[in-house]
């Protein structure tokens, strides 16, 4: 048996695709690659597969991980071929590693992700920078989601506005298990409407014992 994680750029095509979705192109994209995957034990068995974690709707990413188990000692340079040839159009395979099979679940060792914020739209660079000086500086950031209020701001690591054209955003967000941020709630406290801007996930931070 085989652990290997891939290392795929998920673009505009699948956007708008959920997680669960995704999921189950990669066990399409598999089951058409015919790659044996491992299957769980118990009364449901389903393939074993991870993903590192969820990527909000309407977000693209250059640094989505995905674990899978297979029942094969077939070379990884063949694998990366044979799903390459039947790989879904906006998923781009990176790179192909092999990963102990005692690691922990790739979703939880994921420390942070850092976001990329493109403003397509005109904006006022001052009064922008003076609200991410304000977020940067506070003690707190309350906010509700599903009903219960949060702290944002512990979630927020690095928030910068970025002086290109067009202006950018970057901000480091937590991605621990139960103490993860939102890009989309970061933007609404600037004030920016997360549905007039591109977000695109750039990095991934893994926990440092796992790397």
């Amino acid at each position: 048996m085989q652990r290997i994680r891939i290392h795929y750029h998920k673009g505009e095509a699948l956007m708008y695709i959920g997680n669960l979705d995704v999921h189950k192109i990669w066990e399409r994209t598999f089951r058409r690659a015919q790659i044996p995957l491992a299957y769980s034990q118990g009364f449901h068995p389903q393939p074993r597969m991870h993903q590192a974690c969820p990527l909000p709707l309407g977000f693209t990413s250059r640094v989505e991980l995905l674990d899978f188990w297979c029942d094969s000692d077939e070379p990884i340079d063949n694998l990366r071929t044979k799903l390459e040839r039947t790989v879904q159009p906006g998923i781009e395979i990176q790179s192909l590693t092999t990963v102990p099979l005692k690691d922990p679940p790739l979703q939880t060792i994921v420390e942070s992700s850092v976001y990329q914020v493109t403003l397509p739209e005109p904006v006022d660079l001052s009064d922008l920078q003076g609200k991410i000086d304000q977020l940067n500086s506070a003690d707190h950031c309350l906010r509700e989601r599903r009903g219960k209020s949060y702290d944002l701001r512990p979630l927020l690591k690095e928030l910068s506005l970025i002086h290109s054209t067009p202006p950018e955003i970057v901000m480091r967000l937590s991605a621990l298990p139960g103490a993860t941020g939102r890009p989309e709630e970061v933007l609404e406290e600037l004030e920016l409407d997360p549905f007039v801007v591109d977000v695109e996930r750039i990095e991934l931070t893994l926990l440092p014992q796992t790397i």
